[in-house]
């Protein structure tokens, strides 16, 4: 993947988190989605703008929360939700089989990260 190919998240709310102009992970799970998403991208099966637009929805929806129990400020937590919107709403998978692989790479153990 080009630079150019997601140049639609550059300066917008949902450019991801950069240092020195390269792209920043915290977790290896940021990168796998990350990729995912240009997996995904790269098959046709939504483009960038797309991404760009359920990340501001979810963003939005975490900004209009002015809950207490409200989950810490993290990006790719973000990006991850607007991902799985993304593959609901085209239909990629269903609900059942999205939450079965979610459960199964959480069950993997500490330290696999692929």
């Amino acid at each position: 993947m080009t630079p150019t190919e997601f140049s639609a998240l550059d300066g917008t709310p949902a450019a991801p988190p950069r240092s020195n102009g390269e792209l920043v992970f915290e977790h290896p799970w940021e990168t796998r989605a990350f990729g995912l998403a240009a997996d995904l991208v790269a098959g046709g099966h939504f483009d960038w703008s797309d991404v760009q637009h359920a990340l501001i929805s979810q963003i939005g929806r975490w900004e209009a929360d002015e809950s207490p129990g409200r989950r810490p400020w993290s990006y790719y937590e973000h990006w991850l939700a607007a991902l799985e919107a993304l593959v609901a709403d085209r239909e990629l998978l269903d609900e059942i089989a999205l939450q079965e692989r979610a459960h199964s790479y959480a069950a993997r153990p500490h330290g696999h990260d692929h």
